[in-house]
């Protein structure tokens, strides 16, 4: 009994220091400032409506993380049902939220749809496609609500110009880099080689050769995902206006908590901008589900709408945002791997 334990322990020990640093830095940050306290007064006066729509919010989300993946798989799998995407959708939030820069979702996804039944090279171009429409979408998002909120930000939090120019060159540079090398492959080549080998020369990258295979195999996959899945217009239009939706409502689930503590005065485009820009600089914190950087952006950006509630904002938020997508997306992915075996009616 307690081989077994101690195998399961060691079996599972990165996903334990994982939720023992996220939860050590909530912990921080309600022991400090007197945030158990301002948790316990709070808690008493929250508008139970308001609350229950943040929670509606993420289920919402995870719905739709499901729907989006459902559209592409049945396009290659016309039989493929709802119940195998939800649950892969699922365990990409899951394994998201256990590795460091969201690296795990996606290989455990395409492992998923592999123990389902559909070939690898079919269910990587899904996940594929799925990954480079959220980039699109997202920066795409991001450039409206700078445009509209970049002096408000600008003028209420610190360093805001240097983190928001620096998210959305980083994302902007790899969406151009893949539709540039869907378009000609040899000029990508030329063009990704020149920049490493500068950053080679300023010592800013150390295996050239290495990092090179690296970006030119990560675009190849983009490239033949799009080949695979084909020319449907239609299709991605559909799977755009779904995740322009998907992340609305996510950036949403903030203000549900800010009106449920009974404040008004911030507009919801200010809060969900908010939000979009906590997503973009937790984007590059490396620790699982970017502990400590994305409560450090959410105090940051935040803080001056909350007030002295901010504290306790903070917890309900990660523990719908994150918590959540570890304790539901562990049991989807129990269930789905009992029930959803490989079918041989799948066959498209």
């Amino acid at each position: 009994m307690v081989d077994r334990m101690m195998k399961g322990i060691r079996k599972n020990l990165f996903t334990i220091i994982t939720l023992i640093i996220s939860i050590g830095v909530l912990f921080y940050f309600l022991f400090t400032n007197y945030g158990v306290t301002a948790l316990g007064h709070t808690i008493t006066t929250l508008k139970m409506d308001w609350l229950l729509m943040a929670i509606a919010g993420a289920a919402l989300c995870w719905a739709l993380e499901g729907f989006v993946l459902h559209l592409l798989c049945r396009h290659l799998y016309p039989k493929w049902s709802y119940g195998r995407s939800f649950s892969v959708g699922m365990i990409g939030l899951l394994y998201s939220a256990l590795t460091p820069f969201s690296t795990g979702g996606q290989p455990m996804q395409i492992y998923s749809m592999r123990k389902m039944g559909m070939d690898t090279g079919k269910a990587g171009s899904v996940v594929a496609m799925k990954t480079l429409t959220y980039q699109v979408v997202m920066v795409a998002y991001s450039l409206v609500l700078v445009a509209m909120k970049l002096h408000f930000f600008q003028t209420s939090v610190s360093n805001f110009s240097f983190i928001t120019i620096i998210g959305l060159i980083s994302n902007s540079a790899f969406i151009a880099l893949v539709a540039l090398f869907m378009i000609s492959e040899k000029i990508t080549d030329k063009l990704v080689t020149s920049v490493i080998w500068f950053l080679h020369k300023i010592k800013l990258c150390k295996h050239p050769e290495q990092r090179y295979e690296k970006i030119h195999s990560q675009l190849a996959i983009f490239h033949d995902a799009t080949k695979l899945m084909g020319k449907s217009t239609k299709l991605y239009v559909v799977v755009m206006i779904l995740t322009v939706f998907q992340i609305t409502v996510n950036s949403l689930i903030p203000y549900f908590i800010y009106r449920s503590f009974n404040l008004h005065t911030a507009s919801v485009v200010t809060i969900v901008a908010a939000q979009v820009f906590v997503a973009m600089v937790s984007a590059f914190v490396p620790l699982p589900g970017a502990s400590g950087g994305a409560e450090v952006s959410f105090y940051g950006f935040f803080g001056m709408f909350f007030n002295a509630a901010i504290l306790p904002a903070m917890l309900l938020w990660r523990i719908i945002t994150y918590y959540a997508n570890i304790l539901v997306g562990s049991v989807v992915a129990y269930i789905g791997g009992k029930k959803y075996n490989i079918d041989p009616n799948l066959d498209p």
